[in-house]
């Protein structure tokens, strides 16, 4: 996992990331190649929806991988063709939908993942304004995900 926040990097090894690399204090480009003996990866999920996350993710490929857009983007990024066109890349984008809802409760129930974990805030919903605040503020505050009760 590949992230400028350490909390979020803790809480990834603990759900199973073999390496965690802080994007902020690390070349990205270089840790990965030494991870993966300078092949690449197979996949790279880009899920943060800015061009710097997207260019890691073309950086980072080898032939024959996996490009995951989920990231929601605002601005344009560029498409660095005149480099992958050999690479034989499957590039493929969307969002979470509602057709995916079954999978992820079937995934969810399974208890693999300890979900908990994931849920660091929660708040009734007099407070939104708050948890939103905190939201915003997720290094600082150590959120990863915000529950809001209906209280």
């Amino acid at each position: 996992m590949i992230d400028l926040d350490d909390n979020r990097l803790k809480l990834a090894k603990e759900l199973g990331a073999t390496h965690t690399i802080n994007s902020v204090t690390t070349n990205v480009e270089e840790a990965v190649k030494e991870i993966v003996d300078g092949d690449g990866v197979d996949v790279a999920i880009e899920a943060v929806g800015i061009p710097p996350t997207w260019d890691i993710c073309q950086k980072i490929v080898k032939p024959g991988a996996h490009i995951a857009n989920v990231g929601v983007h605002g601005v344009k990024v560029d498409f660095d063709i005149q480099k992958l066109w050999i690479k034989n890349l499957t590039i493929t984008t969307g969002l979470v939908n509602t057709n995916t809802t079954p999978m992820l409760l079937k995934a969810a129930a399974t208890n693999r993942l300890d979900l908990k974990k994931m849920i660091t805030h929660r708040f009734p919903l007099s407070e939104l304004e708050h948890a939103y605040q905190v939201f915003l503020n997720a290094a600082e505050e150590k959120a990863l995900k915000i529950i809001i009760n209906n209280e």
